[in-house]
């Protein structure tokens, strides 16, 4: 089992908390974390901008990262959300098994 955790940024707490649920409810994460908030700055079209927002890291498995990333997209009202995964290399063997055993193994 290969995991992941994925990192996306939301406007608000309750966005955050909204994407979170749905996630765990449909097994596409064992867990996510909802952050405090933080600043960001970035260039979007053509222009530097700041706004404040609120990460989520999402331990999953990297089996279906794909529908891990459409999930977001659908409940995300950005326009171009941040959806990053970062593979996890090394981990508690007991931890890693339970994000195996809290996730779907087969979609669709």
């Amino acid at each position: 089992m290969s995991a992941l955790i994925v990192i996306t940024t939301t406007p608000d707490t309750a966005v955050a908390n909204k994407i979170a649920h749905a996630l765990v409810e449909r097994k596409l994460a064992a867990c996510v974390n909802v952050l405090a908030g933080c600043t960001s700055v970035y260039r979007w079209k053509d222009k530097i901008d700041t706004s404040q927002e609120v990460p989520l890291l999402i331990k999953t498995r990297a089996a279906i990262y794909a529908d891990v990333e459409a999930a977001i997209r659908s409940l995300h009202p950005y326009e171009l959300p941040e959806i990053i995964a970062v593979p996890v290399e090394h981990g508690s063997a007991e931890y890693l098994e339970w994000v195996n055993a809290s996730t779907v193994t087969e979609i669709g």
